[in-house]
């Protein structure tokens, strides 16, 4: 399934030609298998399934493969991006459900859905709904002007990068004050708590339109062993809400300005808190667009599909920033481009050596993971992706009239021939496979 040598595509005519030849079946083949990934990684070597104990080869295949770019983000690749959703969808759920190892015990745990925000930088243009912007103007959902200061001279975009660099830290800082104030709630040190009570989250973080994340929660009270018992009676969802309120308001983080002037971080003051039951619930992204009801069993997947988000800032996301002559091409709302410039300034003080922030201009400055989970909460990527693995192998073992229980070694010696496409056509043309495959795929979801 090699790709066709790199083609000097003169107009329609030229490209209508190529997909009349072998080159073009072989190249759409390659697009299909991946399912229409954008970055495909394009490989050539082999790969057998040995017996374990007598060396047998059972399986093999050699030549040249197409293998998926495997991103996360939507804006990069769609397909791939459906995948990683996919799998965040399993990860979140079986935390909220059960499944995949988790009992379906836990969808009587007490739980939580909370949204933690940023702190106010200065006012931004926003669409409230019952009354005009703060500009006096009333602003249609899209307007470029959504999510952008309204005073951009007096904006502290300063404050802005360096909370978003300290956010992972202050979510960090939020879990353990969390687990005190439950702990002190029920009248228990945190020590003590161990042995009545075990609290697990799954977040992720989500770009709002003022270039600042917010992080969504699923928190969970578990009995002492985990998700396989039961929390202490006392441990209510509004004891636990009471809990994540305290929490988010007690969080710091100490950092400063470059003139040495200090810079206390913490939490916005819109912290939302819902008790997750098997009723519909509104839920508000914190974009001030209104709620969205959603049951308990679409949630999971209402949470999975932040993952995959950008900064949603055009052209960045997934380029690392290489200099200021970078900073100046590109095509980004003034709003982004005056954060990436922060972002990139603060990054040449020595004082923030430890935060990379040219490292992370292109996120905005953020340089925390966008999905992560506490240990016990439910499963994980690497054992999902082992199952689909596993299935594979299944498979091979079958073909071969082997029992599925057999001891089986795999080899893989695998080298990069190339990775994304070598036209502009061919990437028109494989957006429009991955598009229809999508369709196809949802159509039968439907």
């Amino acid at each position: 399934m090699s790709p066709p040598d790199r083609l000097a595509y003169d107009g329609e005519a030229a490209l209508a030609q190529w997909m009349r030849t072998p080159a073009y079946k072989e190249w759409r083949a390659g697009v299909e298998s991946v399912k229409g990934c954008l970055q495909p990684v394009r490989l050539i070597g082999k790969w057998e399934a040995q017996h374990a104990a007598t060396g047998q080869l059972i399986a093999s295949r050699s030549g040249r493969v197409w293998a998926s770019c495997g991103t996360r983000r939507a804006a990069v690749c769609p397909t791939c991006a459906d995948r990683y959703a996919a799998d965040a969808w399993h990860l979140i759920h079986a935390g909220m459900a059960g499944g995949k190892g988790i009992p379906a015990t836990v969808a009587a745990s007490t739980r939580l859905f909370v949204t933690l925000t940023a702190p106010s930088f200065g006012p931004v243009h926003n669409r409230p709904g019952k009354r005009p912007c703060g500009c006096g103007r009333w602003h249609p959902d899209g307007h470029p002007l959504l999510g952008s200061p309204i005073d951009p001279d007096t904006y502290d975009y300063t404050g802005a990068v360096l909370w978003q660099a300290h956010s992972g830290q202050l979510w960090h800082r939020f879990t353990i004050a969390l687990r005190r104030a439950v702990a002190a709630a029920g009248g228990l040190t945190v020590r003590a708590s161990g042995a009545h009570l075990r609290i697990s989250y799954a977040k992720v973080a989500e770009y709002q339109r003022r270039g600042l994340v917010h992080f969504h929660a699923v928190v969970r009270a578990d009995g002492p062993s985990g998700p396989d018992s039961s929390p202490p009676v006392w441990l209510t969802p509004d004891v636990l809400a009471d809990a994540v309120r305290t929490a988010a308001s007690s969080v710091r983080v100490d950092s400063a300005r470059p003139d040495g002037t200090a810079l206390p971080l913490g939490w916005g003051a819109q912290v939302d808190v819902k008790d997750i039951t098997t009723t519909d619930i509104d839920i508000n992204d914190g974009d001030d667009d209104g709620d969205q009801v959603v049951s308990d069993a679409r949630l999971a997947g209402y949470v999975a599909k932040y993952a995959t988000k950008g900064t949603g800032a055009t052209e960045t996301g997934d380029r690392r920033i290489r200099s200021q002559m970078h900073i100046n091409q590109l095509r980004v709302s003034a709003h982004h481009r005056a954060m990436i410039q922060t972002a990139w300034n603060l990054g040449g003080l020595d004082q923030y050596a430890d935060l990379k922030l040219r490292h992370w201009a292109h996120m905005l400055g953020f340089r925390g993971h966008f999905l992560t989970k506490s240990r016990i909460y439910s499963t994980t990527f690497k054992n999902l992706r082992a199952e689909r693995r596993a299935h594979q192998l299944q498979a091979a073992l079958t073909e071969a009239g082997l029992p599925e229980d057999t001891d089986v070694l795999v080899v893989n010696d695998w080298q990069i021939l190339g990775i994304g496409y070598d036209t502009r056509e061919q990437l028109e043309l494989a957006t429009a496979i991955g598009d229809r495959i999508r369709s196809a795929r949802q159509t039968r979801k439907d």
